[in-house]
């Protein structure tokens, strides 16, 4: 008996040493898993047994447990019974996580939106798309590309494809679930959506990427040689954390934080700008942050990315989400249907021209392209690239928006096409080389 009460007693003691370290992941956990689910439902339309069963089918956020209140339109989640987190709807602004301080009575500002229809074809409008043969394309090789990336689909999990070719619509597929009208979640291709809001204003002459960073906490220390270009690029030698595989800035961030403008704008530099390459998505949302200082309100701030640039391409489904302080959480959180995704590639691919009017120049679209000062030739302005070769047998002249899970916006200028996958898998379960490489095989 002595010995079965000495046993017990370590086990105990184990027990609570687990607990006692993993308690604040259960904060992060139910914090993914009631977001996650209530966006799926009241932005997507998805099925909450669906959600559940695979986006939410993953190591720890499986131990989260459920709940969804459609009449408050709003989703919970704990972890055996602890640390429950709620998101709520809001109407223009998608959902969010709530805290103690939330006021539901409170009332909220939304985006002004524009759904008029555009009388052209897709994807330049919303008519139906052309129907178009060319003789630069072997159809029979094309027929084998666009079927790779659903091969063997337990483990590539793709759940939609879309390609177009000299602004048309070449081929799109998807799985049970999804439809040209279903909104995907971007994740950080929406970082790429907030970079080009610069782009449009840099365009109208109102910024520059040269400038210093707006951040007046800067201006006595050794943070005030950061320019917004430094700030593009991620090189603004500022300390970040960008790991999602348990607490860390970017968690605590996107989970916890109610202004995630302020991430980043309180780390201290490690190091002068250009010095180090380090991915943030701190970054992008203090570049949010500095957008919104740019108007002389919140409303003109809300209304910008859809007046000035979503809604003048058609793309009527894409919602960029806020934190509770209004601010678009720029580096994750945009939902578009996959045709509307491809309509971002395209508009870079037309090098910023929409139907007639320039919305930024064909020199912004060389400035994300330029590869980036130590990152391998990967990253230029809040676009990825090919630059090096990361794809060796796909053209070095691909940059792409790219986004956790494997959501991928494709340019291609040199074969003039767009490719959007969209899933939830990527490298190496989700062959991009040998799909690219096939595909651009069809084209002469």
């Amino acid at each position: 008996m002595k010995r079965f009460k000495i046993v017990l007693l370590i086990v105990l003691v184990i027990v609570a040493v687990v607990v006692f370290l993993n308690y604040p992941k259960l904060n992060i956990i139910s914090g993914y898993a009631s977001k996650y689910l209530a966006s799926s439902i009241f932005i997507a339309g998805h099925q909450p047994e669906m959600i559940q069963e695979t986006d939410l089918s993953m190591p720890l956020i499986e131990l989260a447990t459920t709940t969804i209140d459609q009449e408050n339109t709003s989703a919970s989640a704990n972890v055996y019974g602890l640390m429950t987190r709620k998101a709520i709807d809001r109407q223009g602004l998608g959902t969010v996580l709530v805290n103690s301080d939330y006021d539901d009575g409170e009332q909220y500002l939304q985006p002004n939106r524009n759904f008029i229809k555009i009388n052209a074809p897709y994807p330049y409008g919303h008519e139906a798309p052309k129907d178009s043969l060319f003789t630069s394309i072997d159809y029979g090789q094309l027929q084998k590309a666009v079927q790779m990336p659903f091969a063997n689909n337990a483990i590539q999990k793709t759940r939609t494809l879309l390609v177009l070719y000299k602004g048309h619509l070449l081929h799109e597929d998807y799985i049970e679930g999804f439809d040209k009208d279903t909104p995907v979640l971007g994740w950080s291709m929406t970082k790429s959506i907030l970079a080009t809001c610069f782009g449009v204003l840099s365009h109208q002459q109102k910024i520059a990427m040269g400038w210093p960073a707006p951040i007046a906490e800067w201006k006595n220390d050794d943070r005030k040689n950061i320019t917004l270009n430094h700030l593009m690029r991620m090189q603004s030698g500022l300390e970040w954390n960008e790991d999602y595989s348990g607490i860390s800035d970017v968690t605590k961030m996107l989970f916890l934080d109610s202004d995630m403008t302020k991430a980043q704008r309180g780390k201290k530099a490690i190091a002068k700008p250009t010095e180090v390459w380090n991915y943030s998505s701190g970054t992008t949302n203090l570049l949010s942050g500095i957008l919104r200082q740019q108007f002389r309100s919140h409303q003109e701030y809300l209304d910008f990315p859809y007046q000035a640039l979503i809604d003048k391409i058609g793309g009527h489904s894409m919602l960029i989400e806020a934190d509770l302080e209004g601010n678009y959480v720029g580096s994750s959180y945009a939902w578009a249907s996959t045709r509307d995704w491809a309509r971002f590639g395209q508009l870079y691919l037309d090098k910023g021209s929409w139907n007639g009017e320039q919305l930024f120049s064909s020199e912004w679209v060389d400035y994300v392209k330029t590869p980036t000062q130590l990152s391998d030739g990967v990253y230029g302005a809040h676009f990825w690239l090919n630059a090096e070769g990361k794809y060796p047998d796909v053209p070095k002249d691909l940059f792409s928006m790219n986004g956790f899970q494997g959501q991928y916006v494709f340019i291609i200028p040199s074969k003039d096409l767009v490719v959007v996958r969209t899933g939830l898998a990527e490298t190496p379960e989700f062959d991009i080389n040998g799909f690219l490489a096939a595909l651009c095989k069809a084209i002469e």
